[in-house]
């Protein structure tokens, strides 16, 4: 089954004429004669009656009526008007950059006299077709990474944090890739050959100049921080019925239990704990990156030439302020959620719980939040070092597979 966006003046009765079918597989496509784009066509197991959720890219000052055509193989559904379900967050941008459309695609007909069609649309296939049991899902645990961009070539992080979340019991890893730098590619082609990582292409500066920046006020642009809002639903709505639980945070960040070796482990107890939860969030705990740990035990010869950060050389963390709004991300259940935003759920069917930040938080290696602090106003978390064994040998067999593991190689 495949269905296709179109504006109201597209709409139209014929069983004349010939339809030219595109499908489309890439990640945004655009709605014909609109300055809107669709992202992704969702089966909707959840509310009553057939529907299904689009999610997609809309311009706040020219929303225009939009009617769905589905196109099921052997036949065409009516065509019918799409109800538009604004998110609430933008952060003052131009486009809104999630809006699920539901639609009931329940009235069908095998000829094409009475049937609106929309000539030379782009159509998406629907999935989530098939509403699974978690007992059948193919992954436990799967990160959701929203966004790479600016030729980001982080690669030593990136293949820590990786091998961590192995380590961990992820299972899978999705990145929407806008712009990477050439090593860190390499990197994710060797993961992606071996099934742990999944890249989803991301070009929306194709269609759109994005905020490059967290700011608008100061960075600019039609969209939020290249779409970020939009990838995280969709990422949601693509692993539904494929992972039991969803991790959303950033691809600098691994979200660590501190009271069990595994996340398996943790949401075990978590889930026994609160059997009606969730969505579960997880505090940030910043590792400023100009902070090192002063015995250089992990500044290893054969890394130098690696780019990218050595979080294992950052051990000291920031103590959150409290008296601010302090950031969280996720791990959710993805059939309950109806609707995320970054640091929170905006919609979902069951309960919200914070988690102790000294059962699980995040580590989160860059630049200081708190600038001022010194080495020993910092607290000293070597969690990391807990995993030292097999993360240490990981890390190296992941740089050669991606042939990035060279004595004297250049930067």
């Amino acid at each position: 089954a495949t269905l296709a966006l179109t504006s109201a003046n597209h709409v139209y009765v014929t069983n004349k004429i010939r339809f030219d079918l595109i499908y489309f597989h890439c990640s945004i496509t655009p709605v014909n004669d609109t300055k809107h784009f669709m992202v992704g066509a969702y089966k909707e197991h959840r509310l009553e009656g057939s529907s299904v959720r689009i999610i997609s890219i809309f311009r706040r000052d020219s929303v225009q009526p939009l009617y769905c055509v589905f196109y099921c193989g052997t036949h065409w559904a009516n065509g019918m008007k799409a109800e538009v379900q604004m998110h609430s967050d933008h952060f003052g941008t131009c486009y809104l950059v999630f809006s699920p459309a539901l639609t009931h695609p329940n009235q069908r007909n095998k000829g094409l006299a009475d049937t609106k069609l929309a000539q030379n649309q782009s159509f998406l296939r629907i999935q989530n077709l098939v509403k699974r049991e978690e007992e059948k899902f193919q992954f436990n645990f799967t990160v959701c990474w929203s966004n790479l961009f600016g030729d980001y070539n982080n690669v030593l992080q990136v293949t820590q944090t990786l091998e961590m979340y192995k380590l961990l019991g992820v299972q899978h890893v999705v990145v929407y890739n806008t712009s990477s730098g050439s090593d860190l590619d390499r990197l994710l082609q060797s993961y992606t050959q071996d099934g742990f990582v999944e890249v989803v292409p991301w070009p929306i500066g194709k269609y759109m100049n994005p905020s490059r920046g967290w700011q608008p006020s100061e960075h600019g642009g039609d969209i939020h921080y290249y779409g970020q809002l939009t990838t995280l639903n969709d990422c949601v709505y693509r692993q539904m019925y494929q992972s039991r639980y969803v991790l959303l945070n950033d691809i600098d960040e691994i979200i660590a239990p501190y009271q069990h070796q595994t996340l398996p482990q943790m949401m075990d107890v978590l889930q026994r704990q609160n059997p009606k939860a969730e969505v579960f969030l997880i505090e940030n705990h910043i590792f400023p990156k100009s902070q090192f740990e002063p015995s250089g035990r992990f500044e290893l010869p054969r890394w130098r030439n690696v780019p990218g950060i050595n979080i294992m050389a950052h051990i000291y963390r920031e103590e959150p302020d409290y008296r601010i709004s302090h950031p969280s991300k996720m791990i959710v259940r993805p059939r309950a959620v109806e609707q995320t935003s970054v640091h929170s759920v905006l919609r979902n069917f069951g309960q919200t719980v914070k988690v102790l930040p000294n059962v699980c938080h995040i580590i989160h290696v860059r630049v200081p939040l708190q600038g001022g602090l010194t080495k020993e106003e910092l607290h000293e978390d070597k969690r990391v070092w807990d995993y030292e064994r097999q993360l240490v040998p990981n890390v190296d067999k992941a740089l050669e597979q991606a042939g990035l593991l060279i004595e004297g190689r250049k930067e």
